[in-house]
């Protein structure tokens, strides 16, 4: 870390509740404005991860119209995709927003990444790219069983990131 910058905090955001309660709660406990050049405002690096695309067509390509009507869903889906990580991403900037707001003063500062591809390896792989010195994520509770049957983006993120990793348990 540089120490004319203060720390680069990656936050995991998605559509789930867990997410948006991490942010809060990083904002409001973690994140510092910082005192003048001693100690410089943090950085939120929010992060949002859209899935990959689909490559493959579920109707048949043979017939002449099958590739018109496969380019169209994939293009729908894509479009879906796009709108969801808009909304997530403007619904976590405002967050943001309403906490530099008080006191009228910046107290951190905001960069917005979206990727896509496997959430997983995107947010380790992002840790890296973008010098994070911590990674804030949500946690949706799973149990053991559904821990073990879906894997979970949080403990492969505990055992895979190249920093510290906070977990928000959700309540």
């Amino acid at each position: 870390m540089d120490p004319a910058e203060g720390r680069r905090i990656l936050v995991a955001v998605d559509e789930g509740d867990e997410s948006v309660q991490a942010l809060r709660w990083c904002l409001a406990n973690f994140a510092t404005r910082g005192d003048g050049e001693l100690a410089p405002p943090d950085t939120i690096l929010l992060l949002y991860v859209r899935p990959t695309p689909p490559t493959y067509s579920v109707l048949d390509a043979s017939a002449p119209l099958g590739y018109l009507f496969a380019n169209e869903a994939t293009a729908a889906i894509d479009g879906y995709s796009r709108a969801v990580a808009d909304a997530v991403v403007d619904k976590a900037q405002k967050l943001c927003a309403l906490h530099n707001k008080e006191n009228g003063e910046v107290k951190v500062k905001v960069d917005v990444k979206v990727a896509v591809g496997d959430a997983r390896s995107v947010i380790c792989d992002m840790v890296d790219k973008l010098g994070a010195d911590v990674l804030v994520m949500g946690s949706h509770g799973y149990g053991f069983f559904k821990r073990a049957l879906l894997g979970s983006v949080s403990d492969y993120c505990v055992s895979n990131a190249n920093c510290p990793v906070l977990i928000v348990k959700s309540k």
